[in-house]
């Protein structure tokens, strides 16, 4: 297809059809179906007057290739049309730092979610920290009420919705009033749901950033990050890019825009698997309880409903009260399941976990060790039989 031909506003595609489609013009690719994977740093110009006005479509090769303009346009196309651009980092983590960077200085105050990926509380408390930037932590299910928690110079609030270990799903556009209210930006970490399954920036969302390593990528084969931003956000995030020196690698943003065009199958069949293994899980007598906002019984379950049009493979689950050995025991038992510290491949995982001793605005105890597993592509019947395996180590020990 030649996406230069197809007018969106005329006759509007879908989310699959824009993964397969955008950000591909086979006139301008020589007939190939996918874009070239550009290896370059050096651009050069015809004439001097050329380079004097800095004339052409690329300058050099850290500020944008063919391949990353594809990948670019192909992602903001399945962002929707709040989005005035995409920045492409080496990871997720980049992502985040690149964009708490781009609209913070020192004096601010950030607000951020106590159920935020543990990474970027990390980089609140020490880097921004020691650049004169303070953090307020706050209860994630607190909605409207996050208005108590800002001051005259709160510039930002940071949320991920659902939390990627606990599981508890902000109310983001309510949160996003409050700040827009305020004068603060709202930054979202939206690597669970994808925007295939939930357009962040259409619900008040500033900047919304994927650790496309996970399900963009879909493969456990790469380091990516994405960072979506509006009309307002974008110039400030594209400008902190350029001066920090942040770029992807070609053969990652080539993987990455190979990933997308299978994303919507696969994000289906995670969403598939993870549910059903959800519903086997709750009812196992070694479960107390299953954390995935998809479920009926989650409390964040009408949240999820209103905002998101799906669910990925990632979730969690708490295990009756018992000894470390008996959880070690399970984890050792089971073979599908592999033990690492990712998700959003093509294979299962499990870890456990206790953020008890780094959450701050609100109490852990969930009555029993905690797992955080991933559904991957397998067999359902197959990871039962695994963790069938895996119950029977936990209860022996």
């Amino acid at each position: 297809m030649n996406s230069s031909r197809h007018d969106p506003q005329s006759n509007p595609l879908r989310a699959e059809t824009v993964l397969v489609t955008a950000g591909r013009d086979t006139k301008a690719q020589k007939g190939f179906v996918n874009p070239p994977v550009v290896h370059g740093s050096t651009v050069l110009y015809p004439t001097a007057e050329d380079l004097h006005a800095h004339r052409g479509e690329f300058r050099y090769g850290r500020h944008g290739t063919p391949t990353t303009k594809a990948l670019q346009e192909a992602l903001m196309a399945l962002e929707g049309p709040q989005c005035a651009g995409v920045g492409l980092v080496p990871s997720g983590l980049s992502a985040i730092t690149t964009a708490l960077l781009s609209v913070l200085k020192a004096g601010d105050h950030l607000l951020v979610g106590d159920n935020i990926y543990r990474p970027s509380r990390n980089f609140c408390d020490g880097l921004l920290a020691r650049y004169g930037v303070e953090t307020t932590y706050f209860d994630p299910l607190i909605g409207t009420g996050v208005a108590e928690f800002f001051k005259p110079n709160t510039a930002a609030v940071l949320v991920e919705a659902p939390g990627s270990q606990t599981f508890e799903m902000a109310d983001i556009p309510a949160i996003a009033e409050v700040a827009h209210a305020r004068g603060a930006l709202v930054i979202d970490d939206n690597t669970w749901a994808t925007p295939l399954y939930r357009r962040a920036l259409e619900q008040g969302v500033d900047i919304s950033m994927q650790a496309a390593t996970k399900y963009i990528g879909g493969h456990s084969d790469i380091m990516f990050g994405t960072i979506s931003a509006n009309e307002k956000t974008w110039p400030l995030i594209l400008e902190t890019i350029r001066q920090l020196g942040v770029c992807a690698g070609p053969d990652d943003v080539f993987l990455s825009l190979r990933g997308l065009r299978t994303l919507s199958v696969r994000l289906a069949q995670h969403q598939r698997s993870g549910l059903e293994m959800a519903r086997w899980l709750a009812a196992r007598p070694e479960v107390v309880r299953v954390l995935h906002p998809a479920m009926e019984s989650d409390p964040g379950h009408a949240i999820w409903r209103r905002d998101f049009t799906g669910a990925s493979g990632l979730f969690s689950i708490v295990l009756k009260p018992a000894p470390q050995k008996a959880v070690d025991a399970m984890l050792d038992a089971v073979k599908l399941f592999g033990m690492g510290y990712s998700w959003g491949g093509f294979e299962s995982l499990v870890i456990p976990f206790d953020c008890d001793g780094y959450r701050t605005a609100t109490n852990w105890a969930p009555g029993g060790p905690s797992l955080r597993l991933h559904i991957g592509l397998e067999n359902v019947e197959d990871l039962k039989a695994d963790l069938e395996r895996g119950f029977a180590a936990f209860n022996a020990a």
